[in-house]
């Protein structure tokens, strides 16, 4: 059996069991709110593990690696700042949200949380979150399918549209049939995946460099400034790279597992499951890249084309073929337990965001339900189309994504959550201004090179929405009323 069959092998098993969790929680979905969101029955480590699982996507294992192999710890800067965003979202958002979706009329995503929070200008700030969400998400999921055409291509040879329509089958697969759930279930088992093969592969790394000592002087033989944080970094590029964890406030699809949680009691325990989880990874991925720039260095005629394939690499290199499958299910894991997640929620931005509040339908549970299917379906079908024609600017589209979403939703969550005066007015503008602005700069070279978008889109929106928001506050008793109900629910549960 040639070494392609066996990682083949591990990689359809790993498909085939994506597929039977759909199955599963096909039949624990009744209504809507089970659909897409799980009924709020997420337990702390399915919470934690499907963040992480469905924020880090390829970058994890690929693109974080392959940096830290060429330029050196330099490039980890951006893991650092997103470790302290996604903790400060743990920790600020988390249980307010929870607690303030389930108050303000069981709202089940972010943009029908802003029509019942602000109780003014809602329809229109609805749907505009809405279509932001819609049209971000698309390419976010493109990217996605990208990713999977050129993994299945690198991985065994296959086309590039072969990999893309296996990639795509099997998660729209399982999406359609289970919902919310079926993501979860899935993120988790992929984010254990993902976890075991960056903590297996560094050790046993280290012990084929000769251990820790000689892979050092082998890193050093190739260059001393690969180990050091600072030696080839600038001011505005540590800025920049920290900013990354201004997003994790305004990212639809990770805060959405925020909601879906049990109860805001368990998010502390979710937290540091979810934390955890994270710097084990990303200590990982970091460590694969500097004993693959030794492995290499100590084995001259052996060439490494890609630097992005390093943990590949690096797992064909140490393993049997059919658990080397299995590293490479992990890569897979990452790529698709994004793609799930941001199709869900794109999903659920036209069904109850777009569809619900332009056409005020009577449909039941299960016409919604089918609605949401369907929908899956037509995004995955507009996403597969843009992906067809493989396109690298597709995938450059994610940090431009991320910046979008996190000033434009960013600030909003963070105000709606914490303080009472602000209006629906001020989201609008808000989230207009930040829009705008990362849009602005982001495509502007000397402004881009300069500084990451989203510190100036996240500035001047919560700007904005605070200034616009004090001109045209009006007191609003049910506004209030909700905002100590959620205060009072997080005490309870405390």
């Amino acid at each position: 059996m040639t070494d392609n069959t066996y990682q083949l092998i591990a990689i359809i098993i790993y498909l085939a069991g994506m597929v039977l969790i759909g199955l599963y929680a096909y039949r624990k979905n009744n209504d809507l709110d089970d659909y897409m969101l799980g009924g709020r029955k997420l337990g702390p480590a399915v919470s934690a593990l499907s963040a992480g699982a469905s924020d880090m996507s390829q970058w994890l294992l690929m693109g974080l690696p392959g940096a830290i192999y060429v330029s050196g710890l330099v490039e980890g800067w951006m893991a650092i700042g997103l470790t302290i965003g996604a903790w400060l979202n743990w920790l600020f958002v988390a249980p307010r949200l929870r607690a303030y979706t389930q108050v303000s009329n069981n709202s089940i995503t972010i943009p029908s949380f802003f029509d019942n929070r602000f109780k003014e200008n809602t329809k229109v700030l609805r749907i505009i979150s809405g279509i932001i969400i819609l049209v971000y998400f698309t390419f976010y999921v493109s990217s996605g399918m990208v990713a999977g055409g050129v993994f299945f291509e690198g991985s065994f040879g296959y086309s590039y549209h072969t990999g893309l329509l296996v990639v795509a089958g099997v998660v729209i697969l399982y999406t359609f049939l289970g919902g919310f759930l079926a993501v979860a279930y899935t993120d988790f088992v992929q984010g254990t995946i993902m976890f075991l093969a960056l903590i297996i592969v560094p050790v046993a790394g280290i012990f084929l460099t000769g251990g820790v000592g000689e892979t050092l002087d082998s890193i050093r033989a190739v260059d001393v400034n690969l180990l050091s944080f600072f030696a080839t970094a600038t001011a505005t590029g540590v800025i920049s790279s920290l900013a990354w964890g201004l997003g994790y406030f305004g990212q639809p699809h990770i805060i959405v597992r925020f909601m879906a949680i049990r109860s805001t009691k368990e998010v502390k325990s979710a937290r540091r499951i979810g934390i955890g989880w994270m710097i084990i990874a990303l200590v990982g991925a970091a460590f694969t890249a500097l004993i693959g720039v030794a492995y290499f260095q100590q084995n001259p005629g052996v060439d490494l084309s890609n630097p992005e394939a390093i943990f590949i690499e690096m797992g064909q290199i140490i393993f049997h073929p059919f658990i080397a499958g299995i590293m490479l299910a992990a890569v897979l894991a990452a790529i698709m337990s994004t793609i799930s997640s941001q199709l869900l929620v794109t999903s659920s931005a036209l069904v109850e965001d777009i569809y619900k509040a332009v056409i005020k339908s009577n449909a039941s549970d299960k016409q919604y339900v089918n609605l949401g299917r369907i929908a899956v379906v037509l995004v995955s079908v507009v996403a597969g189309i843009f992906a067809w024609q493989q396109n690298d600017t597709i995938l450059g589209l994610v940090s431009f994504a991320w910046a979008g979403f996190g000033a434009s939703f960013g600030p909003i969550i963070l105000l709606a959550l914490y303080w009472r005066k602000v209006t629906g007015t001020g989201a609008l503008w808000g989230m207009i201004v930040g829009a705008v602005t990362v849009f602005v700069w982001g495509n502007n070279e000397t402004l881009s090179g300069y500084l990451y978008e989203i510190v100036p889109g996240f500035v001047l929106a919560l700007i904005v929405t605070v200034i616009v928001s004090l001109i045209t506050y009006k007191p609003n008793k049910e506004i209030e009323e909700e905002f100590d109900k959620a205060l009072e629910l997080i005490e309870q549960e405390k």
